[in-house]
């Protein structure tokens, strides 16, 4: 073969492998197009106002294109977003407040959905009854997320020393059946999916602090990005907000919709839903919470100890959803 000819070869091999992972290149590049947008979504019930506007054919009545990457964290979610291969991303508060401290070029332009059911689900079989038998228990939970927030709160709460080791959501069913954890701590749609697969074998341990731990599940985006397609993030929040009516309302099609995209039971997913508040906001509030998380991010060694955490006021880009 030539060397022409294989350079082809060589680019067109490339090409096709960047096709398949997902992404394709920059979003400045591959949002040229006129209204369209490049989502990263977080395979999770929090932010179903995307499957369920995109199996509706909201977006486009809202004449966007829209084109819906998944994520298995918003962690990963965010540093696609930063790299600008995505124009928006969905990212839980926890993972946001670090990665705003280290890329200031980033917008919260939503607050998606709020969920306070997060759980501790432990081993029956491991003696774990209480909190307080959590001491001396590994957790298996994925570092850096909310879900490994919630855990090490309950943790302190509770008084209990017990080990927190990575573990991916794809793989938090397989780790807790399989005894490699005592417990995890995880959000949706996997949260549902370890207690399905214990069965019986499954206890549900909540928080007893006074201060209930509340996701805000929100929807961010690069300064760039609201700046140059501002009009095209407003009609993408139009077409949530037309999803979030038929979320709430448990329309057949939404709940079907969001069921296949979380790989969850019909049944089972309209359960899920009834646990969360979708209606999109972004309250000033929201700040303080972030400024919060970012000190425990700064504790946990998410965000270097020595960084001086922004004022997270600053990064609320309020003028795509109604307050």
């Amino acid at each position: 073969m030539s060397t022409v000819r294989r350079k082809a070869a060589a680019a067109v091999f490339a090409t096709l492998a960047l096709t398949a992972a997902g992404i394709t290149g920059c979003a400045s590049e591959s949002s040229e197009s006129a209204h369209k947008l490049t989502v990263g979504f977080v395979v999770d019930p929090s932010w179903s106002h995307v499957p369920v506007a995109q199996a509706a054919g909201y977006f486009k009545d809202h004449g966007l294109e829209v084109e819906v990457i998944n994520f298995s964290t918003g962690v990963e979610a965010l540093q696609a977003l930063t790299a600008g291969q995505l124009d928006v991303a969905t990212a839980a508060a926890v993972p946001t407040s670090a990665a705003i401290a280290k890329s200031p070029s980033l917008r919260v332009v939503a607050d998606g959905s709020r969920w306070n059911g997060s759980r501790i689900v432990a081993r029956k079989d491991a003696g774990i009854a209480t909190l307080a038998d959590l001491n001396g228990r590994k957790i298996g939970t994925p570092l850096g997320t909310s879900a490994n927030y919630f855990a090490s709160t309950v943790l302190t709460h509770s008084k209990a020393n017990a080990e927190l080791v990575q573990v991916a959501p794809s793989a938090m069913v397989t780790a807790a059946t399989q005894g490699d954890v005592d417990a995890v701590s995880i959000f949706q749609p996997y949260q549902t999916q370890v207690i399905e697969a214990l069965g019986d074998n499954a206890v549900i341990l909540e928080d007893t602090s006074p201060d209930v731990f509340v996701d805000h599940c929100l929807y961010l985006s690069t300064d760039k990005v609201t700046n140059d397609k501002a009009a095209d993030l407003s009609s993408f929040f139009a077409a949530l907000a037309d999803a979030s009516k038929d979320i709430a309302t448990q329309t057949d099609d939404s709940v079907a919709a969001v069921s296949e995209a979380t790989h969850l039971d019909a049944e089972l997913t309209a359960k899920v839903l009834k646990e969360y508040d979708f209606t999109l906001q972004l309250n000033p509030q929201l700040a303080e919470s972030l400024a919060t998380l970012g000190e425990w991010a700064k504790q946990n060694g998410k965000i270097d100890a020595t960084t001086t955490l922004p004022n997270y006021s600053d990064f609320l880009a309020d003028k795509f959803v109604n307050q």
